[in-house]
């Protein structure tokens, strides 16, 4: 009967101890120098929500940049850009944290896409189907800190607070992670910023940068993980400050 009763009480344990997962080690970030594909985004000033998206890309890292198809219009957060922290050259601009209402001026990489749906036939880069329990944390004490997860894989549930990505519709029907305060994620820094469907043209965001479905998912279909994509976002002014240190495209 004890033989019988040590199966019992193991059968029933295995399932909660298998789901007691370590998070991920950090993911190594692609250099900027190795990019082919950039998303450029530019607005007029730090506040302003309205900017202007435009695609390029290059066939090597030595080659010229060209844009891919017209420009378009983009919202930001609803209190404009502020800069990454660990950018250190712009001490003087709105530093972005968790919650403030701006998205991320810098660099950052495009590492996957997620929608409501599918992954669309022509898409490269890596999927996310959004279910039910796909969530992104924004809790700043929890290990998951800015990573999209599914609550009923990881096991560990260590945060409070999170997005139901699945929930939020029709903005998070399609969108791409942006890769920004990844590598790794420091406390209060930022979380969960994605390039999605905007409301309208003149509603910011939490911290992301939203447009018109169909250019969204011109982004979707175009980006190649072998590019290693970015996003750049910047103000004018700071754009024009970075095109040669960069070696960004210029735009007119």
């Amino acid at each position: 009967m004890k033989g019988f009763a040590l199966v019992i009480l193991l059968t029933i344990c295995h399932p909660i101890f298998a789901q007691i997962k370590k998070p991920e080690p950090p993911s190594v970030k692609t250099p900027f120098t190795d990019s082919l594909q950039l998303v450029i985004v530019t607005t007029k000033d730090w506040p302003k929500v309205q900017g202007t998206a435009r695609l390029f890309e290059r066939k090597t890292k030595a080659a010229a940049w060209r844009a891919v198809g017209p420009a378009f219009p983009v919202v930001v957060g609803r209190n404009g850009l502020g800069t990454d922290p660990s950018w250190i050259e712009l001490p003087s601009s709105p530093v972005k944290q968790e919650g403030d209402g701006r998205s991320p001026a810098g660099r950052f990489p495009l590492t996957f896409a997620f929608g409501i749906d599918g992954k669309p036939a022509t898409a490269t880069l890596p999927y996310t189907k959004l279910e039910e329990f796909t969530e992104c944390v924004d809790d700043v004490n929890s290990t998951f800190y800015n990573k999209v997860v599914n609550r009923m894989q990881v096991g560990n549930f260590d945060w409070k607070s999170s997005e139901k990505m699945q929930t939020v519709r029709p903005e998070y029907d399609l969108g791409v992670f942006v890769a920004y305060n990844s590598y790794p994620a420091m406390d209060g820094a930022g979380s969960c910023i994605f390039l999605h469907i905007w409301k309208d043209p003149n509603t910011g965001t939490a911290g992301c940068t939203a447009m018109e479905r169909a250019n969204l998912e011109r982004i979707v279909t175009w980006l190649n993980p072998k590019k290693n994509p970015y996003l750049v976002q910047l103000t004018e002014a700071e754009y024009s400050e970075q095109l040669p240190p960069w070696n960004l495209p210029k735009i007119k």
